[in-house]
């Protein structure tokens, strides 16, 4: 009987530590995702189930949603040769985001223009601008006839929220994916040079929404291929020197530049995904899990590859078996390696470039 009482009475604590822990007001939606994340990945480490609510999965990326927000013209810049250039601001995740928007300064083509999100490489977010580095790459890509948008990412320049990097952390591809949705949802406006859309109607679309590319260089050749196989609104993709591995090869193939240090108070993402779900042998479906390489059949369009043998920062290794996970996927994709360049092709950019407009332009005009 006293056995009895006792096991009621420790299984009624129990019920009460449960309910507040659901019900404390100081615990926020994020402090009960991450115990639930916590409680999984000890299973997994234990030989147990997935963890699909872990968010760094493609799963869990797919299912949420990324409705962007109506872009705000925070700033009107010189012109370009025969484009309008302006730093524009958009939502992800209640979070303000700028970026540099580029419109063509012509009469807009029946359906809208064509547009490419730009996702640039890893550049430290304390040094970042928007309108600096990569200026001869969006010009390439303005010039012909692109709506062109280069989001910052959170915690790089003004944006609002902290840059978590993009390997641990989904954050940057959410805030692309709601760029993407963002930039569906141009339209002429009094904030926008009359000369963009002459002849069009106020709140007339300045995008074609089933024309939509993306570009990615490094850091964001990893994000684009992310994306890709989550969003089927991006009908095409380019990616020089792309982070394009997965997890696995990510972790045995690759080491960054020793002297790189990650933000200030974050863990570096291979010591904290290691830790908490063991290394991809013992663990190998949660690895697999979120890898956008075990979703290539959920590509969203062609992709275009590019990449220097004398890359120095990231393998080129990981841009030819892309390739053939491509082709094995029954997916269309161009690769391209240009002999003695480096991780930005500064040898071969003007051929890099102009291949790349003809694969947008076969894809997207």
């Amino acid at each position: 009987m006293i056995k009895n009482k006792l096991l009621l009475i420790f299984i009624l604590i129990v019920a009460l530590g449960v309910i507040a822990f659901f019900v404390r007001p100081d615990k926020t939606q994020k402090d009960v995702a991450e115990k639930i994340t916590d409680q999984v990945g000890n299973q997994i480490e234990e030989g147990g189930i997935l963890d699909e609510l872990n968010p760094l999965s493609i799963e869990e990326l797919k299912k949420e949603n990324y409705p962007g927000s109506n872009f705000v013209i925070e700033q009107t810049l010189e012109p370009g040769s025969n484009y309008n250039r302006y730093i524009a601001s958009y939502k992800s995740e209640d979070l303000k985001i700028y970026g540099l928007l580029t419109i063509p300064n012509a009469q807009k083509p029946q359906g809208g223009w064509p547009a490419i999100v730009f996702n640039h490489g890893y550049i430290p977010p304390s040094e970042y601008k928007t309108t600096e580095r990569y200026v001869a790459y969006l010009d390439g890509f303005a010039r012909q006839g692109y709506v062109v948008f280069k989001p910052d990412y959170r915690g790089h320049g003004e944006s609002e929220g902290s840059a978590t990097g993009a390997y641990g952390s989904n954050s940057y591809t959410i805030d692309v994916l709601n760029a993407v949705s963002s930039v569906k949802r141009l339209k002429v406006n009094s904030q926008l040079a009359l000369s963009v859309a002459e002849g069009s109607e106020v709140e007339e679309s300045i995008v074609n929404s089933q024309k939509i590319g993306m570009w990615g260089h490094s850091l964001g050749g990893f994000i684009t291929l992310r994306s890709m196989v989550v969003s089927k609104d991006i009908k095409a993709g380019v990616i020089w020197a792309g982070v394009v591995a997965s997890y696995p090869d990510l972790l045995t193939r690759w080491r960054r530049n020793p002297a790189f240090t990650p933000p200030v108070g974050a863990r570096r993402w291979r010591d904290v995904l290691i830790e908490k779900f063991g290394d991809p042998v013992k663990n190998p479906a949660f690895w697999n899990s979120i890898s956008a390489n075990s979703y290539l059949k959920d590509s969203s369009g062609p992709l275009q590859l590019h990449h220097g043998t004398a890359d120095s920062s990231v393998p080129i290794e990981f841009s030819e078996k892309l390739d053939g996970q491509m082709k094995q996927a029954g997916k269309e994709v161009e690769f391209y390696s240009y002999p003695g360049d480096d991780h930005n092709l500064s040898q071969n950019f003007n051929i890099a470039m102009q291949r790349s407009i003809q694969f947008f332009d076969k894809n997207l005009k």
